[in-house]
């Protein structure tokens, strides 16, 4: 899992320099006038074998009122709490000043992990100057010098040890997906149940305002996340641990993930509001189930079916769910024009839960909590490969595969390769020329018949041709003789 470091310090102590070394690109504006840098620029960043991101911030300013310099303080600071490491920057050659031990008291508070360098060391004239950084409280300063590249293998020792840390911290937390299956344990594959150890991951993702921190602070019990009525207060993906009770009385451990709204991607300009949606995706990608939040109001606007595409094609497991459902008045109405909605607009994930839930009032938790689990057994679900085959044969009888170009298409042999989500391997003639529709109409006939409805499905069409027997043996020579008898005059 790659981190993310910020790069923060006063006005013109190198941060740009050193952005633009770290990405190999002059991506920042750089210039000797302080305050260049206003907004917060991210980058893919490289040193040695260490891929990361890199977050340049704007200076810190010893200001807090509304004021420009005010405002870029405060993103500075959602960048501080954004990022896994901050470097606090120096300029070694002013020495440490009244606003940088203030900003240096702040990062000892705000972030887990702090990296200090000294900046512009290069020569003997910086020499006080990293020797007074000692003062700052945060560890040895490393001795930088971004403009000219010194100093570098100083900050990839310290960023290794922790940049292995976040890497098994990432290993530990990722689902395993794409499960590969052996064709011989058909009757003995088990659906993996969440533990404290491995508990089910459930993103909440959707447009601004729709109640997604409402929601999980009502399942939770508890006012631990900001809401508001504004738009766009949940700038990161903040993940909750919680042994979620179901109507049942059965417990379930969950790592629910609480997002910041997606908006469409025109609408996007803050440079925050990129990082806090790019946070969002990454929260998909981490989750098992993905809940897609809509707003009963304004339902299945564009960018919510872009969200509930992006969770299919990531291969996740989906439950749809419409908020404010308590202020809704024509209730049976409005839910019929929902599923008919949700089938018209989102094929794909035909038959997937569609619940409608109150954040406000926990009316329809219940309901959610038991969509999420059944989605989950789905996306787990393993089909008997005798079964599939019996299947394919009825579906054959049913509706041959068309021949294109006069090319018969002979289906012969239907596996199980993988689960979460569930793929098929069908052993085919001519798999390059196998239509669209027909895998449609296998894929639709799988969710149907093996009970595996909204999950994303894979089916992959992998030809089987008989060997030639002669191919790969030498070409026999003609003899002496057949070479005399084809010359001329002979």
């Amino acid at each position: 899992m790659s981190f993310t470091l910020a790069i923060v310090g006063r006005p013109n102590v190198g941060k740009s320099t050193l952005f633009n070394r770290l990405v190999g690109k002059r991506l920042a504006l750089v210039d000797d006038q302080p305050g260049v840098t206003r907004d917060l620029r991210e980058g893919a960043a490289r040193l040695g074998d260490l891929k990361f991101t890199v977050i340049d911030t704007a200076g810190l300013e010893d200001v807090t009122d509304d004021s420009l310099q005010g405002r870029m303080r405060r993103l500075t600071e959602r960048a501080v709490d954004m990022a896994d490491i901050c470097l606090f920057m120096i300029d070694a050659r002013a020495g440490v000043t009244p606003t940088d031990q203030v900003f240096a008291e702040i990062l000892r508070r705000r972030s887990a992990h702090v990296i200090l360098a000294a900046n512009k060391g290069e020569g003997a004239a910086a020499d006080a100057g990293v020797i007074e950084a000692w003062s700052l409280g945060l560890g040895e300063p490393i001795r930088l010098s971004a403009e000219h590249g010194e100093g570098l293998n100083d900050l990839y020792a310290q960023l290794q040890p922790l940049a292995d840390e976040y890497e098994e911290r990432g290993e530990e937390e990722t689902p395993e997906i794409d499960v590969d299956l052996d064709e011989d344990d058909d009757e003995d594959h088990a659906i993996p149940m969440p533990t404290h150890a491995k508990p089910l991951q459930v993103a909440v993702v959707g447009r601004p305002n729709a109640g997604k921190s409402t929601l999980i602070n009502q399942i939770l019990g508890d006012d631990r996340l900001l809401t508001g009525p504004e738009a766009g207060i949940t700038r990161d993906a903040i993940s909750l641990r919680i042994d979620w009770a179901g109507p049942d009385d059965s417990v379930t451990p969950m790592r629910i993930f609480d997002t910041a709204g997606m908006r469409k991607k025109a609408k996007v300009q803050e440079k925050l509001e990129k990082l806090s949606v790019s946070d969002g995706l990454r929260a998909v990608k981490f989750a098992e189930v993905v809940v897609v939040l809509l707003d009963a109001a304004i339902p299945f606007e564009q960018q919510d079916l872009r969200i509930a595409d992006l969770a299919e094609r990531e291969g996740r497991a989906v439950v749809v769910a419409v908020n404010k459902w308590d202020i809704e008045e024509n209730k049976q109405e409005k839910l019929r024009e929902l599923r008919e909605a949700f089938e018209r607009l989102l094929p794909q994930l035909k038959g997937a839960p569609l619940v409608t839930v109150s954040a406000k009032t926990g009316k329809g938790l219940d309901r959610l909590y038991s969509a999420i689990l059944r989605a989950y057994q789905i996306w787990n679900r393993r089909v008997p490969t005798a079964a599939l085959n019996r299947w394919l044969n009825g579906m054959l009888e049913a509706h041959p595969p068309p021949a294109p170009q006069g090319k018969r298409i002979k289906l012969r042999y239907m596996t199980q390769a993988k689960t979460r989500p569930p793929g098929f391997v069908v052993m085919c003639s001519h798999p390059d020329k196998m239509p669209e529709s027909y895998t449609r109409y296998l894929v639709n006939g799988l969710r149907a018949d093996f009970d595996m409805p909204g999950t994303p499905i894979r089916l992959y069409m992998r030809g089987q041709g008989e060997k030639n027997p002669y191919k790969g043996r030498k070409k026999a020579q003609p003899s002496k003789l057949k070479k005399h008898l084809k010359r001329p005059g002979t």
